[in-house]
């Protein structure tokens, strides 16, 4: 998340403008995909279209800026349910929260493609975090016993990256799939 503008902190109405820009296009490329226009986002944001232009002077600055917010939200959750759930539940939480995650990026994947062409860190930086997050919710698991040790994480998203990718899978089929994939992490009798 942009914590400073020009070099200074970011006074309140420039930060909640800045939210609401984030939170409206994520709602705007979820309901017409990455062709969304920059007017539909600040309209759907409630501001005018020169607000929107000195936050995001770039429609990639804007999409990266959804990316990050995403990113941070599902490192929260992972934090969240590791500190209120037993292991096992805090688990399935955090894939569950990964499927939805992975699946609102496929409305604007080409955008994020070229956001991680030109700044590669991007994708890196986030991808670290993210692998962080599986790796100490799938070791707490499994230190408790309840999830197979005989995977890492890295295993875990490989197994999960079609439901996450395909654009032709429909929420009821990932209901169906992700417990299927969960209960293939049970340790074995």
């Amino acid at each position: 998340m942009r914590e400073e503008e020009g070099g200074k902190a970011m006074r309140a109405d420039a930060r909640r403008n800045y939210d609401r820009l984030v939170a409206a296009a994520r709602q705007v490329f979820a309901r017409e995909g990455g062709g969304a226009s920059m007017d539909a986002i600040a309209k759907e944001a409630r501001v005018g279209v020169g607000t929107l232009y000195r936050h995001f002077p770039r429609r990639i600055d804007l999409v990266e800026a959804v990316y990050q917010s995403d990113v941070d939200a599902l490192i929260v959750t992972a934090e969240k349910a590791q500190a209120n759930l037993e292991p096992w539940e805090a688990l399935v939480s955090f894939l569950e929260a990964f499927v939805r995650y992975a699946q609102g990026k496929r409305t604007f994947i080409n955008e994020l493609q070229e956001a991680f062409e030109k700044h590669p860190e991007l994708r890196v930086g986030t991808r670290e975090r993210i692998d962080a997050a599986v790796a100490e919710i799938l070791r707490r698991a499994q230190e408790a016993g309840v999830a197979r040790t005989d995977i890492e994480g890295t295993d875990l998203f490989q197994l999960m990256g079609s439901m996450c990718t395909n654009p032709a899978l429909t929420s009821q089929q990932s209901a169906r799939l992700l417990p299927m994939i969960v209960d293939g992490l049970r340790p074995p009798r």
